[in-house]
């Protein structure tokens, strides 16, 4: 079985999802972080209690997975961020190299052109293995949500099959579903496949579901339109998978900025982004938006991010009532 995901973060949870459960708990180091509000420091009590408490936590974890099975060969995850940027190549090549190049450029120390390179040439190396596997009659399961990248990565995925003319018989997804009821009856939502535990992913296969070749098709001719379209993003609405302007998160950003005071630390905005409204980006895009409103003259930079950290760990401040 070939397991295909869009993100490192599921692929990492899905390669540990194959055996956890497995055998007795062995347990191990485990670090809380321990908070108040008040910015004042946790008694060595609460940490304590809050480490015993996550210990437990993970042994009950451990206790109640059933192993998911499989190799962790079998794992392929293709992270192309297929959400944002230029989509009009068939093979992720040098425009793509340059969205990611781009992306990641947030990140200190030319850490981000590296790790477009080395993304780029695994996932074509992947892609060849993926598809020499699966021409020799090997079966495919696609993990996907209505995450934004993971969306575009089915479909981008489905018009890889067709092209290499893989019978849809041979090919099985599971959709995470938008939300779920916990234990306790409190309503949980996860965003991505990089979002589930390695002792969850089990209790999904339940709902794989058979590709139809008629699907394949369509996802791969709806995706051969969102090239010819190629928009700055991609977005998911209603279920369905559209083209939209880069424009489309601003309101969002603009609405946690209102929030803040004169000055404003800019990690506090784009953790209150990504946590409070669950829309799919990474904290790049939103990075990027903000470095728009201060060429705009919006806003302005009060300070500036050290060497070694993103150049969004920065004090910023408004220029522009109303904001």
């Amino acid at each position: 079985m070939i397991e295909i995901v869009f993100s490192d973060s599921a692929c990492g949870g899905l390669k540990m999802a194959q055996r956890y459960g497995e055998g007795k708990y062995q347990g191990g180091c485990i670090g809380v972080i321990v908070s108040h509000a008040d910015g004042s420091k946790p008694a060595k009590e609460e940490v304590e209690a809050a480490q015993r408490e996550a210990k437990e936590k993970a042994r009950l974890a451990w206790e109640s997975a059933a192993p998911l099975g499989g190799n962790t060969a079998g794992i392929y995850g293709f992270n192309l961020v297929l959400s944002v940027g230029d989509i009009s190549e068939n093979q992720p090549g040098i425009k793509r190299k340059q969205t990611l190049e781009h992306l990641y450029s947030v990140y200190p120390n030319d850490e981000g052109r590296q790790a477009a390179q080395e993304m780029l040439k695994r996932v074509n190396e992947d892609l060849k293995t993926v598809q020499e596997r699966a021409a020799a009659g090997e079966s495919l399961r696609i993990w996907y949500s209505n995450q934004p990248d993971e969306m575009c990565g089915l479909y981008w995925f489905m018009e890889q099959l067709n092209q290499w003319k893989v019978p849809g018989g041979q090919v099985s997804i599971v959709k995470l579903p938008e939300w779920e009821a916990d234990e306790k009856g409190n309503i949980a939502r996860k965003s991505g496949w990089g979002e589930v535990a390695p002792g969850e992913w089990h209790r999904y296969l339940a709902l794989q579901k058979p590709v139809l070749p008629v699907s394949e098709q369509s996802c791969a001719s709806h995706w051969q339109e969102l090239q010819r379209e190629n928009a700055p993003l991609r977005a998911t609405l209603n279920g369905q998978l559209i083209s939209a302007p880069e424009t489309l998160y601003d309101g969002f950003i603009l609405r946690e900025i209102a929030a803040e005071g004169e000055e404003f630390q800019e990690t506090m905005v784009i953790g209150r982004v990504i946590g409070k409204y669950q829309l799919g980006i990474g904290d790049a895009w939103i990075a990027f938006r903000i470095e728009e409103m201060i060429h705009a003259g919006k806003l302005e930079s009060v300070t500036a991010a050290a060497e070694d950290m993103p150049i969004y760990h920065r004090v910023l401040k408004k220029c522009i009532h109303g904001l």
